[in-house]
Formats: C-alpha cells, sequence, structure tokens
C-alpha cells in the first residue's frame, strides 16, 4: 500500500503565501503523476496542478500565474507553491499520486487526507 501525508495548510491573508508538500511512501516501483486538487464546501472536486514524469505540466486557469507545481522525485514528494492567493482559493487541498507499486501492476490512484486551505481577512 501507498501512504500520502500532505502538510502546509493553514490561514492566510488575501495576497499572501502558503506551500504546501505532499510525501508519498510505502510500495512504490513507479510514479506516472503527481498533483494537487481541491474541493470548498458545497463544490465538486476540481484540479489545480498536475505535474507527469515525463514532463508535462497542466494547471487550472484560475490559478495559472500565481501557482507553481513542482516535484522532488528522489523523495516522491510533490509540492504546490501557492502566491497572490485569494478568498476564491478557500478550500481542501487534497494530493493525488498515479502509482505502480510493483513491475507489470497497473497504475493505481492515491489520496492524502487533504489539507485546509483558508483565505481570509
Amino acid at each position: 500500500q501507498v501512504q500520502l501525508v500532505e502538510s502546509g495548510g493553514g490561514l492566510v491573508q488575501p495576497g499572501g503565501s502558503l506551500r504546501l508538500s505532499c510525501a508519498a511512501s510505502g510500495s512504490i516501483f513507479s510514479i506516472a503523476a503527481m498533483g494537487w486538487y481541491r474541493q470548498a464546501p458545497g463544490k465538486q472536486r476540481e484540479l489545480v496542478a498536475i505535474k507527469s514524469t515525463n514532463g508535462v505540466t497542466n494547471y487550472a486557469d484560475s490559478v495559472k500565474g500565481r501557482f507553481t507545481i513542482s516535484r522532488d522525485n528522489a523523495k516522491n514528494t510533490v509540492y504546490l507553491q501557492m502566491n497572490s492567493l485569494k478568498p476564491e482559493d478557500t478550500a481542501v487541498y487534497y494530493c493525488n499520486v498515479r502509482v505502480q507499486e510493483r513491475r507489470i501492476f497497473p497504475l493505481e490512484n492515491y489520496w492524502g487526507q487533504g489539507t485546509q486551505v483558508t483565505v481570509s481577512s
């Protein structure tokens, strides 16, 4: 099994910054992609940013130019640097990892426990 541990959420004023981290551990043969999703109260979960191992990166239009996703492949860790935060960014942020646990096994999705990000004055 694979475990994801998230950290870095909190309360910040509009215009401020936060950096989220997500570390994967356990049975990991290879990772195809690591990314971040978020879900606000009463709304559906949406993709924020994702970075694949083959080099493809995708951002939601609402965060382009403000958020940056990065990976430390040696540590199986993904980060989300969030700048110029807005109240609309308030949500629970979930880490997602698409991982192959053993050779010839199929890819599986794993989710972190979620970390609350609140942007408010």
